[in-house]
């Protein structure tokens, strides 16, 4: 039976998280972890639970996936909701995509430095302590009088997400029966990738129903992530204590030779199509309101929705194709979706430029699995979290810095024009990689 590995640790620290392949939040190719790390790890099985009274397996289970999906319910409902906060508070553009993007620098860096910490002091210290910040920062955006506390709130919740999503993906396979580990696989990825998008789509059905929409979402995350909580403070400990916990709190980025041309070809179609679930996630709920003028919280979060449900199933599917090829298919949908995009703001079409998010979406899934599959083959055991902390530092800083830059150029172009530009270096990108793709096959067929 194929079975996907319980758990992977990296020698010298290191869990590849599912969360990496998609935020959308990226957002997005987390749906084909499993997929990917099956054809080239081994399966591993998970520890004994101890003897403490613990919830039943299934339980156990059934809270931790929702737990891990409320990580990313939160992150998905700010989507929408920070298009009211303009509204409300009427700050400039620059504030609303810097609270957007700020999540990213939280998230690195938790990621960086607490992503592996699970593998030496256990998952449930880390997982608890990580819903524990999720559930400051939820009380955070329900008390917010201003901008200023939702940015600071932003910054909490990405750091509780990059430090609990690599401990969440290893106990979600670890809890799934010893048959069933892709189950485990399946709940992570839905789980992160369903929260990012359900979490968008549901914030903008309740704004559009009601004027309570903030008080009536934070109230329901902040007792879904105490319930979490509760859930795995009684669930079995699947990972015994280990040393080198401070060792594994070292920020690792190096990309050993023999995968930096791969690295290297990837990279600009990786930070491009991250780009653009900036843009899907940061701009476009805004600018269904200040492109399109349409006054819908519905149209709103199903701008945040698109994208990251599209390249989920896109980067599930894709997980089988060939690499290369799958590569080049994400480069070409990366490019058409961007396009699609510029037209839809030039022709003032909504349908246009969503039509243009879900085939970037597929360029996301299709590209970000493929890089992982071309990249990570070609490092030793003791590399690959040099690899992954590379992958971390490209794809979170361009889905974060370049929209900060955008929302400092709509107060100098306007917001069309700085959405173009923004838009267009993403299509740039793309071509860059294009042609490093182009160059890597005639190499091999050479």
């Amino acid at each position: 039976m194929d079975q996907i590995p319980a758990r992977r640790q990296w020698p010298g620290g290191g869990l590849l998280p599912s969360h990496l392949h998609q935020f959308f939040g990226a957002r997005i190719a987390a749906a084909a972890y499993g997929a990917v790390m099956s054809s080239i790890l081994g399966t591993i099985d998970p520890p004994a639970a101890n003897r403490r009274r613990t919830l039943p397996a299934g339980l156990a289970l059934t809270g931790a996936a929702l737990a891990f999906t409320s990580l990313y319910l939160g992150a998905g409902v700010l989507t929408p909701l920070l298009v009211v906060y303009r509204q409300q508070w009427e700050f400039a553009p620059s504030l609303l995509t810097l609270a957007f993007a700020v999540y990213a620098i939280g998230f690195l860096a938790a990621v960086l430095t607490l992503g592996s910490l699970s593998d030496h002091v256990g998952r449930r210290p880390v997982l608890i302590g990580a819903l524990v910040i999720q559930l400051a920062s939820n009380i955070l955006f329900l008390v917010a009088p201003d901008i200023g506390w939702v940015i600071a709130g932003r910054i909490v919740q990405g750091v509780a997400s990059g430090a609990a999503t690599a401990a969440f993906t290893a106990a979600l396979v670890e809890l799934a029966p010893p048959n069933k580990k892709r189950l485990g696989t399946i709940l992570g990825s839905v789980g992160l990738t369903g929260g990012l998008s359900v979490g968008s789509l549901l914030a903008g059905l309740a704004i559009q129903l009601t004027p309570r929409a903030n008080c009536i979402v934070f109230t329901a995350l902040i007792a879904l992530t105490v319930l979490g909580a509760v859930v795995i403070a009684l669930s079995p400990e699947t990972m015994p204590r280990t040393s080198g916990a401070l060792r594994s709190m070292v920020p690792r980025v190096a990309i050993p030779p023999a995968a930096r041309t791969e690295f290297a070809a990837a990279a600009p179609v990786v930070a491009a199509v991250w780009m653009l679930a900036g843009l899907s996630g940061g701009l476009a709920p805004s600018m269904v309101r200040s492109v399109f003028h349409l006054d819908s919280g519905l149209l709103n979060g199903l701008a945040g929705f698109v994208a990251p449900a599209v390249s989920a199933v896109v980067g599930l599917a894709f997980a089988r194709i060939n690499p290369r090829r799958a590569m080049t298919i994400g480069i070409y949908a990366s490019l058409v979706g961007a396009v699609g995009i510029i037209g839809g703001v030039f022709a003032e079409s909504l349908a246009v430029m969503i039509v243009g998010q879900a085939i970037a979406g597929v360029g996301f899934g299709a590209s970000f699995t493929a890089a992982l599959r071309l990249i990570f083959p070609l490092a030793a055991a003791h590399q690959r979290a040099g690899i992954v902390g590379g992958i971390y530092v490209v794809s979170y800083v361009a889905f974060g810095l370049p929209i900060v830059i955008e929302g400092q150029l709509v107060g100098a172009l306007g917001e069309v024009p700085a959405v173009v530009c923004y838009t267009a270096l993403t299509v740039l990108l793309v071509l860059v990689s294009l042609a490093a793709q182009t160059r890597i096959t005639r190499r091999t067929r050479g």
